[in-house]
């Protein structure tokens, strides 16, 4: 087992004009992290939920990079034991209801990480702009947050994830595309995710979107689902989940995504 020692900040950066953001927000009491390539306390999710459904966005182009990330070796997708075994709870939960889960993006190796930052600080490559970002010059992309020089599925308990309707065979309609940059990405956006509540006649975004009644109710079918088991949101992506008892909440992980 291989380890180094990163040290944490969290003030901004600036390279070639371009601002960037540490994001260190969820271990700010600590000062360094630690980056290991220890693969021993993870395991493939589809070992342990069989019933997952995997688009492993990141190994294919179809993302906003436009590209295969660096670190996605294999079209699968890894978690921490502890993760993997509170996912398969919400899987049985989620099936009783008729859906089954659909993972984007979980464990991620901190090059892939790296080759976000890499592409954000290229304004000029803008191939996916069309499809994930289309309200928003890229140069805000750091300063407002949305790629950052760390992320928390590097450290193996964080996923991304949707459902998908057994009845209909199709992907469920949450009203946006994972990885969509802007505030329709939230999970308080036309409604309030704490009551349940949809207010989507009151709340659209600068560019005049809305969601539906129905679209909302599914975001929070994923949501209460995911909180019943353990996990906790994160307030600007209805897909985005961490367990909120995570097993390495200070080591950044560096091996592959392949399958263990």
């Amino acid at each position: 087992m291989k380890k180094t020692r990163l040290w944490m900040f969290t003030a901004i950066l600036s390279f070639s004009g371009i601002t960037m953001v540490s994001c260190f927000t969820d271990t700010k009491k600590h000062a360094e992290v630690i980056a290991t390539d220890d693969i021993s306390q993870f395991v493939t999710i589809t070992d342990v939920v069989p019933d997952v459904i995997l688009e492993i966005r990141y190994f294919g182009t179809y993302n906003f990079v436009g590209t295969r990330i660096d670190g996605y070796e294999e079209p699968t997708a890894l978690l921490t034991r502890q993760a993997a075994d509170s996912l398969k709870a919400v899987s049985d939960d989620v099936m009783k209801q008729g859906y089954r889960l659909k993972i984007y993006d979980a464990y991620r190796p901190q090059k892939g990480v790296d080759h976000f930052v890499r592409w954000a600080e290229n304004i000029n490559d803008s191939l996916m702009k069309p499809y994930f970002y289309p309200d928003l010059d890229k140069s805000v992309l750091f300063p407002q947050e949305y790629i950052c020089l760390k992320s928390g599925h590097t450290r193996g308990s964080t996923l991304d994830l949707t459902l998908f309707d057994m009845t209909t065979e199709k992907e469920v309609d949450m009203g946006g595309t994972f990885d969509w940059f802007g505030p329709e990405s939230h999970p308080d956006f036309c409604g309030n995710p704490e009551t349940g509540e949809y207010n989507g006649d009151n709340s659209k975004s600068s560019a005049g979107r809305s969601i539906t009644e129905q679209q909302f109710k599914n975001r929070m079918i994923l949501r209460q689902a995911m909180l019943r088991h353990g996990f906790k949101p994160f307030d600007t992506e209805w897909w985005h989940f961490t367990l909120k008892n995570e097993p390495f909440p200070e080591t950044y992980f560096t091996f592959p995504v392949r399958k263990i």
